[in-house]
């Protein structure tokens, strides 16, 4: 505390002359400077008024978040607006428990709960309700995740299965990305930033209304990211830029009905170096400038109706047309998907919530370079329902169970139990159990992939090694197990805490098959290793989670947060397609929220993340420190510097063919003007 008692606005001075890294771990640690003078931005959300946030993605119906029987974290509009951050990935680092490595420029691997991979493929992502999740490889590709922060209401981040209410592929957590009510965007926004890494992004956005009843928001952005730097220096080539325009209406049609129509059309480019073989050429290699380019444009209508018994129903559709080129292999999706909802009360002690849905996916590709699916053109379908009821048990014990029944045209039938057990014994403090099913359907890539993987020199040939996919792949499995606390300890202290374990089966593996001859184009024979994809060994995994919250005055807030996980593999782990070691075993982070005099705000986050045992990635530590400045209603002004307590580092090592580069110290300035 010796610190506090100097005089702090010399001492800050000298510090900032000399470590510029010391002054946003001295706001941390001293809430300099007073805080006398603040506005009450901190105060008027309080810590009861965050865990009263309404969340949906648990059960699929309004309840509040303290009342969850999930790890739910909850990024609201506050903490995006005051994060800094110009993207998904970089808000997604907010949530305890999520593990997002940035690859590239414009790549990063992201997952909960272990498993990530550049493709990770046990997290269901929504965009209001639209799933972002490729049904072709069951990844997500996250340069086609764009949103502008300022039209995001808030992220619901689930760590665990969530498969009873949304489905396959809702495994290891649910990513639920809602976006605002355009009537509460009325008027006009414009932004514009520029910064060392950020070289350019700009949103402009208007919003009104429709006669008495409606109102719409149309909005265009474009965002231009420079590469970054290999790690012995040299200038990459993974530049991104993109540009999207989309629109959003909401219609109150009558006191029991509402309607949204939404859409939005992105287009990206970018580049990427990558050492790749052709399977054309057998055995050429090259190491070159990549590039990447991806379309998609969505629509997406919803209605809601209210019932006379207070029950209520929605019926939602949308359709995704894409497109992504990349290693030369062009992958087209147009996804159909149509899903109804009905909530409602059966008597005093049943709260039920039910469900029918249908999803169609029309998928084309072309060869890449080393890659094919064959064949090249297929039709899937998905039929599903779910039923869930929440059980009253007494005033404080509540027991909800329920299940999800789907057919896909890979494994057929499938079913996603669960059941959760809730305590609440006063409105500030909650107590659950919860035992579920999920499953992570095969996909095409599963099915039908050749990817020609390395080759070596045998003799006077060569030797190839081959992945090839299995038609009698079942899916990958997940018994999960967990128990959480969740408690406001007075106006000030919030708490959060959730331990975990669960049960992997048929995770995807390779094995080793008999190796037989080929021949080249040229008539060159060579022989083919062919590794096939297959169900391999179970896992076991545990962990705990915490969050919290600290309001340590009206205008200063500390968030603390940390996850521990661990995965133990019951066999041979070495041919695991996703193996262990990709994920960190220990997360902090701690966010500082601080209001400053004359409509400043103060805010950092530091963090670290343990080291990965894949590709021998060092721990890190991070540093991301933003102020913010508001100049009336409607104009602000704030600069970011991210990754601050180092020049570069290393967040994640990817096995394939793309060439890593390293993450930057950066900073970024912006500017938005509301009218």
């Amino acid at each position: 505390m010796f610190l506090y008692i100097l005089n702090k606005r010399s001492y800050a001075a000298i510090l900032g002359s000399k470590y510029p890294q010391c002054i946003a771990l001295l706001a941390m640690l001293t809430g300099w400077p007073s805080l006398a003078q603040q506005s009450t931005d901190l105060s008027q959300a309080s810590l009861e008024d965050l865990m009263n946030i309404q969340v949906t993605s648990v059960s699929k119906k309004e309840q509040k978040l303290s009342q969850a029987a999930a790890a739910i974290f909850v990024i609201t509009q506050e903490d995006i607006r005051r994060s800094g951050a110009t993207n998904i990935p970089d808000l997604l680092r907010l949530a305890p428990g999520v593990d997002v490595a940035r690859v590239s420029a414009n790549q990063w691997a992201i997952s909960i709960r272990g498993f990530n991979s550049l493709f990770a493929n046990k997290v269901l992502v929504l965009i209001d309700g639209r799933s972002v999740y490729s049904p072709s490889f069951s990844g997500v590709f996250w340069d086609m995740v764009n949103v502008p922060v300022e039209d995001i209401d808030r992220i619901e981040v689930i760590r665990g299965p969530g498969g009873t209410v949304w489905g396959a592929n809702a495994v290891n957590g649910v990513i639920n990305i809602i976006t605002k009510n355009s009537n509460v965007t009325q008027g006009g926004l414009m932004s514009t930033g520029a910064g060392s890494r950020d070289h350019a992004d700009g949103l402009i956005q208007y919003g009104g209304s429709i006669g008495q009843t409606g109102s719409y928001r149309v909005a265009g952005n474009y965002f231009d990211i420079g590469s970054s730097v290999f790690p012995n220096g040299q200038q990459a080539a993974d530049g991104w830029q993109a540009g999207q325009a989309g629109f959003r209406s909401d219609w109150d049609l009558s006191q029991r009905d509402t309607l949204t129509v939404q859409g939005d059309f992105l287009k990206t480019a970018e580049s990427q170096t990558i050492t790749t073989l052709f399977s054309g050429a057998l055995p050429l290699s090259r190491t070159f400038n990549d590039p990447v380019a991806g379309t998609d444009g969505n629509i997406l209508a919803r209605w809601n109706h209210t019932l006379v018994n207070g029950s209520s129903m929605s019926l939602e559709m949308y359709d995704d047309a894409s497109r992504h080129l990349d290693l030369g292999f062009t992958n087209e999706e147009n996804t159909v998907d149509l899903d109804f909802q009905h909530h409602i009360a059966l008597g005093s002690r049943n709260d039920v919530v039910w469900g029918l849905g249908t999803r169609f996916i029309d998928s084309a590709y072309s060869a890449g370079y080393a890659i094919s699916i064959v064949p090249n053109r297929r039709f899937d379908s998905l039929w599903s329902g779910f039923v869930q009821d929440q059980l009253k048990l007494t005033g404080t014990l509540s027991l909800t169970m329920g299940t999800k029944a789907e057919h896909n045209d890979f494994t057929g039938p499938e079913f996603e139990p669960s059941a959760q057990l809730v305590w609440t014994p006063s409105g500030k403090e909650t107590v659950w159990v919860s035992a579920a099913r999920a499953i992570r359907e095969p996909s095409p890539t599963d099915d039908d992939v050749r990817d020609d993987l390395a080759s070596f020199p045998m003799g006077s040939s060569f030797a190839l090694v081959r992945a090839l996919g299995n038609p009698l792949m079942k899916a990958e499995e997940l018994r999960d197990f967990e128990a959480g606390y969740r408690v406001q300890a007075g106006k000030h202290v919030s708490l959060d805490v959730t331990g975990f374990g669960g049960l992997y089966r048929n995770l995807e593996s390779t094995s080793a098959e008999t190796p037989y001859f080929s021949s080249t184009q040229q008539g060159v024979p060579y022989l083919v290793l062919p590794e096939v994809l297959v169900n391999g060994p179970p896992a076991h995994t545990y962990g705990v989670e915490f969050s919290g919250n600290w309001n340590v005055t009206n205008h200063w807030r500390i968030s603390p947060g940390y996850s521990y996980f661990h995965i133990d593999i019951d066999g041979d782990s070495s041919a695991l397609e996703i193996p262990p070691g990709t994920s960190p075993n220990h997360q902090f982070q701690a966010r500082s929220l601080l209001d400053l005099p004359h409509h400043l705000e103060w805010d950092n986050t530091v963090g670290y993340v343990s080291k990965l045992a894949v590709g021998s990635v060092p721990g890190y530590p991070r540093l991301d420190s933003r102020l913010g400045w508001r100049m009336g209603e409607f104009v602000e002004f704030s600069i970011v510097g991210q990754d601050l307590l180092t020049p570069r580092h290393i967040e994640f090592f990817d096995t394939d063919s793309l060439n890593r580069t390293v993450v930057e110290r950066s900073v970024f300035g912006k500017i938005t003007w509301r009218f």
